[in-house]
């Protein structure tokens, strides 16, 4: 497995408790926004300021564009970006603590913030816009919260570059979701569900798939469209790679043996949902 998908797999679930977890939740409540993906679209979209829905809908890419329209703009109303921001920061810090105990140590946060810090430093952003709105953030003061900076901008990152990589595939928002459902992964009501598409848009994008014989009668990908699915992977960790490149091997390598743990952690405490289709472990 690529070192830039290792590495994924590796953080996803660090930045998904900015989500997922009850703290995080609560915290965006607190901060006036309605619900959980009014709390999801506006945490995920503040470093960018207050951005209309059609913003959102771009860098997202795979939400219908229903679904981010019922949250943006509306939660700029309750909430200003910096107060997002600030109940983010928040939320994330209490679940961390909470969820990390003894499993990370102090000076073992500190010196996985100090290499995660050195993995974006300089990172190069040009056409990613959510990794640049994160990497323009301060890097809080706090380890923890530094580490958890550090794995956001990575996730933004590699995510940023794979809706590159879709782009390229000429693949609609709905068609990525159902060509990801198509390699048995994740099945198609969770994605489905999760993302807003109606059937009538996703039985469409099967459709435009089958018509470019990357999908059979029976919505599996055909030969060639495991071929096209794994050369957007292979795209995807590609564009990923110029964190650890920087890092070096060694530092990566230590990086990944310090941030196991907490990682082990946070997947025991049962919150974090499926796993996001930007690079399919192999």
């Amino acid at each position: 497995m690529p070192i830039a998908r290792r590495m994924w797999l590796l953080f996803e679930p660090m930045h998904a408790v900015t989500y997922f977890a009850p703290e995080s939740v609560d915290a965006f409540k607190r901060a006036g926004l309605k619900g959980f993906w009014m709390g999801y679209f506006a945490g995920r979209a503040a470093p960018m300021g207050a951005v209309p829905s059609a913003v959102v809908e771009a860098t997202f890419y795979n939400f219908a564009p229903c679904m981010v329209s019922r949250a943006i703009p509306d939660a700029w109303g309750f909430a200003t970006p910096e107060h997002v921001l600030e109940a983010r920061l928040t939320g994330v810090g209490r679940a961390l603590e909470k969820m990390l105990g003894p499993s990370a140590s102090a000076q073992t946060v500190r010196q996985a913030a100090e290499l995660g810090r050195a993995a974006i430093e300089g990172l190069n952003v040009a056409g990613r816009p959510l990794a640049a709105a994160n990497l323009a953030l301060p890097i809080p003061d706090d380890p923890l919260h530094a580490l958890w900076h550090a794995a956001t901008v990575l996730r933004e990152h590699r995510g940023d570059g794979h809706i590159s990589a879709l782009v390229a595939a000429e693949l609609g928002g709905c068609e990525a979701h159902v060509s990801f459902a198509a390699t048995g992964s994740v099945p198609r009501p969770i994605l489905q569900t999760s993302r807003g598409w109606t059937d009538d848009e996703w039985a469409e994008a099967e459709a435009s798939l089958r018509g470019r014989e990357l999908l059979d009668s029976k919505g599996h990908l055909t030969e060639s469209g495991r071929d096209w699915r794994r050369q957007i992977e292979d795209l995807t960790d590609q564009l990923a790679t110029q964190p650890w490149q920087q890092l070096g091997e060694e530092r990566t390598d230590t990086l990944r043996h310090l941030v196991q743990p907490m990682i082990h952690a946070i997947r025991g405490s049962g919150i974090i949902p499926s796993l996001n289709p930007i690079g399919l472990p192999r």
